[in-house]
């Protein structure tokens, strides 16, 4: 085999501007590989345990399993579509918002997901200088390449890295979960802290908002898959399995130790010795798992956008991110969550809208910009910040998605109905 070949293996397309053609799709386990080993994360039991924190341990977990099957709805739904032909995100979405019209949805959700990667960049680097005497700045500047050199191999770096980062992380939440035990509070019974309450169905958008933008953009990852069954399996393995065991995994730790934290990482270098090694390797795996995955939707969609390749932007990104997680963007780790609750769920809704009940039948790119996906969106949004703002103890979310869904529905009726008679006339 010659060194071409070894880098054309290693560096195979990203097809950032056509379909994935059907003999190069993944494997089940592949591309289940890819989305398992995404929201099994510290994030997502840090979520759990703000839930439970919130809510008790009961209504907790219930706003978990609500929000998680809210999630394998809207992100199974928009996967088997990206199975379906092949395309990535930004390919899916100029079918409902127009061969130009889709930059805006494809800018916006390709730069929060750079946002995300900042985040958990930065959530590396404080992590490990709360357990050592270590520069912040230096671990994310560190951990920051790492996760970029990961992104560049592709697809084939996301798959690898969620087969081990999941079983990785269930193996130490299962350790972690029996040290928080050891305090011998009873966890099903616990109460929440009454000076730190939620609200239920914001908790339920809590959950949500966690994976609204990647899980937006999932035909990334999904349009991998040989076929749409094979795209749902891979969804419902972490909507609801492994984020709901993340976020379980955070709420008996912070029911059990009566402060509300589910830091998994923390617990387990409390135990010292060499078990503080394991724990550093886990920090990197897993928060590079959702590193990796970030940067990937960012750069195959800014990809896409400015014509370039994705290798080339995962770069830029890459080292636009690593700046802004050095500068402390992971302080508004909450503020990303109430954005993404508002202005990205009718995005993916009005698509599924458009491609599975409007326009079934055809869903041809006819136009630059149409503008009905773009009144609904605005709608939805609007109604979701009305919501947010006056209605605090609802769900932005759920709104956003009912209110686009059938904005988008009358509107393309009337649309329809508007374009008949010029139709008659013609024939």
């Amino acid at each position: 085999m010659t060194q071409s070949t070894v880098d054309q293996e290693l560096f195979e397309s990203e097809y950032e501007h056509s379909a994935v053609p059907l003999n190069k799709r993944k494997s089940l386990l592949s591309v289940t590989s890819i989305w398992v080993g995404f929201p099994m994360i510290i994030t997502g039991a840090v979520t759990g345990a703000t839930l439970v924190h919130g809510l008790g341990f009961k209504r907790g977990i219930l706003a978990m399993l609500l929000g998680n099957v809210l999630l394998f709805a809207y992100v199974g739904l928009l996967s088997m579509l990206g199975a379906k032909d092949g395309n990535n995100f930004s390919l899916q979405a100029s079918r409902t918002f127009g061969r130009k019209g889709y930059m805006v949805s494809s800018a916006l959700l390709s730069t929060l997901v750079i946002g995300w990667f900042a985040v958990q960049t930065g959530l590396t680097g404080v992590s490990m200088s709360g357990a050592f005497d270590v520069s912040t700045v230096l671990i994310v500047v560190l951990a920051g390449i790492f996760y970029v050199a990961l992104t560049l191999l592709g697809i084939k770096a996301l798959s690898i890295i969620g087969m081990i980062s999941a079983p990785l992380f269930l193996i130490l939440g299962i350790y972690s979960v029996s040290e928080a035990a050891q305090n011998g509070h009873a966890v099903a019974s616990y109460a929440g802290n009454a000076e730190s309450p939620i609200a239920f169905w914001v908790a339920v958008t809590l959950v949500f908002a966690l994976f609204a933008d990647s899980g937006t953009m999932t035909a990334d990852f999904t349009r991998w898959a040989k076929n749409g069954k094979h795209a749902a399996i891979a969804t419902f393995a972490a909507f609801p399995v492994a984020n709901l065991i993340a976020m379980v995994i955070g709420g008996i730790i912070a029911a059990a130790t009566l402060t509300g934290s589910g830091d998994v990482f923390g617990v387990i270098v409390g135990k010292g010795g060499a078990v503080t090694w394991i724990a550093v390797i886990f920090l990197f795996v897993n928060l590079g798992s959702v590193c990796s995955h970030c940067l990937y939707n960012g750069a195959v969609g800014w990809s896409h956008i400015t014509g370039t390749k994705m290798r080339t932007m995962t770069f830029i990104l890459g080292i636009i991110g690593i700046v802004a997680a050095a500068l402390g963007i992971w302080n508004y780790f909450v503020n990303w969550l109430n954005l993404l609750g508002v202005i990205v769920p009718p995005i993916g809704t009005i698509i599924l809208m458009d491609q599975l009940v409007t326009r079934r039948t055809s869903t041809a790119i006819d136009t630059d910009i149409r503008y009905q996906p773009f009144l609904a969106w605005g709608i939805g949004s609007a109604a979701a910040l009305i919501v947010n703002y006056q209605f605090p103890s609802q769900s932005t979310a759920i709104t956003g998605m009912l209110v686009s869904a059938a904005a988008y529905w009358l509107v393309s009726k009337k649309s329809s109905v508007v374009a008949s008679p010029s139709v008659t006339a013609r024939r």
